[in-house]
Formats: C-alpha cells, structure tokens, sequence
C-alpha cells in the first residue's frame, strides 16, 4: 500500500515549525533593550517584553502574561536593579532556571557616576582655567600652614603642662564642633543612603549611549548563540549589521545637532548624561533628580536662576511627568519648553524602536533650541 506524500508547503511548515520550537524563549526589561534584542534575533526568533512602553521601569506590578514569559524563559537580558529593583526578586523566582545577562554588570559597560545637585558642572568648565591659578594658591597656602602647624606642634607639645586649661576649653570647643559636624554628616549620610537606595552605584540610563548598545548588541549575540549555536552565524550577522546602523546614526544625530551646537537646555529629571556624553552636548542641570521624586522649591530655585542667569533656551519635559512643574520653572524666563523621552513610550516596541528612540530625542532637543 503507498503512502500519501505530505505536500511541500506544509512539509516546509512544520520543519520552520520544529526549527522555531529550538530558538530559546528570551524576555527583556524595558523597551529599548528589547529592541536591541529584537534586532540581533531578527529573522530566528522574537524576545518578549516585560515593562510595556509608558509604564515606569522603577516601580512596576508584573501582568500574568509577563510573569509567564519570566517563568518560560530561557535567557533573560536587564539592565539591573539599579533601573527596575523589583525585577531582581522576579526574576530569581520566575526565571530560576534561566541565564541571566545584566547589562550594567558586563565589564565592557560605560558607566556614568550620578550627578550631584540640580545644576551641571559641565557649564563650569569654561571656568577652570580662570580658577586654576586661585586653587594653586590655595593650594600653597595650605601647605604653608601645614608646615606652619608641624612647628607649632613642636612648640605645644614643649609647653603641654602650661596649657592644660586652655587644651581643656580647647577640647570642650572642639566636642561642641564635633556634635554638630556629627549632626550634619548623620543628615548627609542619611540622604546618601536614600539616593543609594533609589538609585544604586551608577547611573542607570546606560542605553542612552549607542556606544552602549554597540557593546550589548555583542553580548546579546554571543549569549543566544551560546543557548542556540545553530543559530549564532545569524545572531552575530545581525549584531554586526546593527553595529553599523548605530554608526550611521550617530553620525546622523551629530548632524542634527551641529547647527544649535552650543545652546544650553535644562531636563526633567537627571537621565541623559550618557546621550550628552556621547553626543557631546552637556544639560546645564536637571528638574528632579530622578522620575521617582519631586522637586523640592529650593532646587527649582535654582534651575530659575540658572535659566534667567544664563539665558537658556530650553527646559525638556517628558511625556509620563505632569507640565505643571515645567510651567512652574518657566514662569518669568523666555525658555522653550519640548518633549523628550528616553524610553520610547509611543514607539512600536521591536527592532526599530532604539534607533528612532534616539533619533527622536535628537530632534526634540533641536526643535527645542
């Protein structure tokens, strides 16, 4: 008795079907890392994500579709806790078996201290030189009260006994001193510990570099061919593909930029040293310093000062933040005000969404200035 062959279009089918059931199942935290992913697996698979755009990546309640995709995964690839703290334990729980890939911990990875206070040192640089005589000399001054003590030193430890009351006022000042240093450096700490705790060691809006994603898009690569050698030629094909389009779109962004060269802005909140960095084009200082808080009226004092004192062209604001801040700081300066977003909120979450992300923070910041 013959056989009935299959026909060829769905022989074809369920040998993609069998190939596609060995690509690993892959889950990524944030939109634009996705992306990432989403390129270098173009054309074998699809990675599935776990924070939709517009949702903040700090503070976040998995959907049960999310937290499948966690629990089936076979790869996971995040920034860290210093973005989303909340995905440390899910992942740990739902994704127990999985190999996790932590961006921000690869040791290829550029990392960028937090910034201190609302106003940017980058628009102080001009400055140094003027002051570098000044600290020089201040410089030498202390080092001549240095040697100036080691003598007087000498002198008091001859004279110890003669002095004994006046060591104890001395001493008796100096504990009265010491409280309040204490005081002030318990403050200090304690509003350390809190931005620690917030925000981690290292600022964790690394994606905002291309140089960044040049560096993961290897990494991703090599971590997938690892779970699915028989797909790696296609993976690093796609990486260096990838490569090459940050490239050109970097070149294209500086191009965007050259003609407001110059012009100094003000953000929302303290999240794109890594665009400026790269970029080359520093903000002269931050809203809030991070999404997660509010300005206190001191800090947008200061911004105002900087914005009538320095005659800023642009204060940005982002899509998820209320404008009735940006209004605030606006009030009584000549400043535009523009729209940027370093997540990519109303982007199609895909291969395409990190270079139009950067494309259009670019834009938004020109049109601004």
């Amino acid at each position: 008795m013959s056989r009935k062959l299959l026909p060829v279009s769905i022989m074809a089918a369920l040998i993609g079907g069998t190939a596609m059931a060995d690509v690993p199942n892959v889950a990524v935290d944030i939109a634009p890392v996705h992306s990432l992913v989403a390129r270098v697996m173009e054309g074998v698979g699809t990675p599935d994500l776990i924070v939709p755009p517009g949702a903040s990546p700090h503070e976040y309640n998995l959907r049960p579709s999310e937290a499948s995709a966690l629990q089936e995964a076979d790869l996971v690839f995040w920034l860290g806790e210093g973005l989303t703290p909340w995905m440390e334990d899910a992942v740990e729980t739902l994704a127990d078996g999985a190999t996790v890939t932590t961006l921000l911990e690869s040791d290829d990875t550029i990392l960028l201290d937090f910034r201190e206070g609302a106003l940017f040192e980058a628009h102080e640089h001009g400055d140094e030189d003027e002051h570098g005589h000044e600290e020089h000399a201040e410089d030498k001054e202390h080092d001549d009260h240095d040697h100036d003590d080691e003598h007087a030193e000498d002198g008091e430890h001859a004279h110890e006994e003669d002095h004994g009351h006046d060591e104890h006022d001395e001493d008796k000042e100096h504990d009265d001193h010491a409280e309040d240093d204490e005081h002030g450096h318990e403050e200090h700490a304690e509003q350390d510990d809190h931005d620690a705790h917030a925000h981690g060691e290292h600022d964790p809006h690394a994606w905002l570099s291309p140089e960044n994603a040049q560096i993961w898009l290897n990494l991703i690569a090599a971590k997938l061919s690892a779970a699915d050698p028989d797909n790696a030629g296609a993976y690093f094909a796609n990486a260096a593909a990838a490569r090459e389009e940050l490239d050109a779109l970097s070149a294209e962004v500086a191009g965007m930029l050259e003609p407001v060269r110059g012009g100094s802005f003000i953000v929302f909140h303290d999240a794109y040293q890594y665009f400026e960095n790269a970029f080359d084009f520093p903000a002269s200082g931050a809203i809030s310093l991070s999404d997660a808080s509010d300005p206190s009226p001191a800090r947008i004092a200061e911004i105002q000062g900087r914005i009538r004192g320095e005659g800023v062209g642009c204060v940005l604001a982002e899509p998820q933040f209320s404008q009735g801040i940006i209004n605030t700081v606006l009030d009584g300066t000549e400043a535009s005000t523009g729209v940027i977003d370093p997540l990519g909120s109303d982007l199609e979450p895909g291969a395409a969404l990190y270079p139009q992300l950067i494309r259009n923070m670019a834009k938004a910041l020109a049109e601004c200035l």
